[in-house]
C-alpha cells in the first residue's frame, strides 16, 4: 500500500491547497505553479508517472477523471509538452499539471492504465507532435495514415504539397 494511502480525507481542495501538497510531497520536483486562470504545476516528464500515481491515488485528491491531454511545441526552448487536465468527481476540485521533455528525446509515462481516456489522447499526441509514451497498450497512429512523415503539429513542421498524388495545399501559389 503507498505511504498516501493511509490518509482517510474526504473534502474539496483549493488549487493553492493542492499546489501546497504537491511541493511538500514532491519537494524539489516541482517546478513552477500557478493558481490563477489554469491552476497547474509544471515538472519534468521523468517524474509524471510518480506525480500522476499520486494525482489518482492520494484520497485527498481523488483525481479520477482525465478530461483533456493537449500536445504543446516549445520550439524556441526545444521542448514539447503534455497538459494534462484532471478532475476529481468525488471531490469536485480540478487542477493540470504540464510535463516537459526534450525535443528531442520526447519521452513520458503512459497512463492509460490510471486514467482510460489517456488512450486516444495519448496516441493524438504522439501522431501530431512524435511524443513517446513508454508502456502505451496500443501506439499506433490515430489520426495520419501510417506512412505520414512528420508530426504536423510541430512548429517546423513543413505540410507537404501532395501525399500520394492528391494535392495537400489549396492555393498553390
Amino acid at each position: 500500500m503507498p505511504p498516501y494511502a493511509r490518509y482517510d480525507v474526504c473534502s474539496t481542495m483549493t488549487s493553492l491547497e493542492i499546489i501546497d501538497l504537491l511541493k511538500t510531497t514532491f519537494t524539489e520536483r516541482i517546478g513552477a505553479s500557478f493558481v490563477d486562470k489554469h491552476p497547474r504545476v509544471h515538472i519534468e516528464a521523468r517524474d509524471w508517472r510518480e506525480v500522476a500515481e499520486f494525482l489518482r491515488f492520494d484520497p485527498r485528491l481523488r483525481f479520477d477523471w482525465l478530461a483533456c491531454l493537449s500536445g504543446m511545441d516549445y520550439a524556441a526552448d526545444a521542448k514539447l509538452c503534455v497538459v494534462y487536465d484532471l478532475w476529481s468527481f468525488d471531490l469536485k476540485h480540478q487542477f493540470a499539471v504540464k510535463a516537459y521533455m526534450p525535443r528531442e528525446q520526447p519521452h513520458l509515462a503512459s497512463t492509460v492504465d490510471l486514467w482510460s481516456t489517456a488512450d486516444w489522447h495519448e496516441r493524438e499526441a504522439m501522431d501530431l507532435f512524435g511524443m513517446v509514451f513508454d508502456g502505451h497498450p496500443d501506439p499506433r497512429r490515430i489520426l495520419l495514415a501510417d506512412d505520414w512523415v512528420g508530426h504536423p503539429l510541430r512548429k517546423d513542421y513543413i505540410f507537404p504539397k501532395e501525399y500520394h498524388g492528391i494535392p495537400a495545399i489549396a492555393d498553390p501559389t
